[in-house]
């Protein structure tokens, strides 16, 4: 189990996998855009999605549903791409819906129950309570190996 994460900002951008609610801090959100074109590199994991030029940068793309090992929702008029940047590497990564900011103190973020066999559970750095659901805040730096994107993309 990882550590909780602190970050210095308490505000999250929430999105949908499946029917499940996640969040990222929206420091590490350079934009939200709509799926775009993508060229396909071969022999990458099946989560790798390819790579895009975003106004002249390349950017490569995650499907964190895939990564993660989640079913897509069945409406697809709302994929997003959610473009981050982690160590200086724009990357982009696919979601199913994109809800809203929201504004939660680390206080309300708790650790997540350790299971033993939930392989993403080492993707999570805590979970909080909005209203009466929970939303799961991911560790995208655990979620993400950037050495194995830079591989990919080069």
């Amino acid at each position: 189990m990882n550590e909780k994460v602190n970050y210095d900002d308490d505000r999250y951008i929430e999105f949908n996998l499946g029917i499940e609610r996640f969040s990222i801090p929206l420091l590490m959100v350079k934009e939200v855009i709509p799926m775009p074109d993508m060229t396909k590199v071969p022999n990458s994991p099946s989560y790798y999605v390819g790579i895009m030029n975003l106004r002249g940068q390349i950017i490569s793309v995650v499907d964190l549903r895939t990564k993660m090992n989640i079913k897509a929702s069945e409406v697809e008029q709302e994929i997003a791409v959610i473009i981050v940047e982690i160590d200086g590497i724009g990357i982009g990564l696919i979601v199913d819906s994109v809800n809203k900011v929201l504004k939660v103190g680390n206080s309300d973020i708790v650790d997540v129950p350790k299971i033993s066999n939930q392989i993403n559970a080492k993707f999570v750095s805590g979970v909080f309570k909005i209203n009466e659901d929970l939303v799961v805040l991911l560790d995208v730096h655990s979620l993400l190996d950037i050495t194995e994107i830079k591989k990919i993309a080069a």
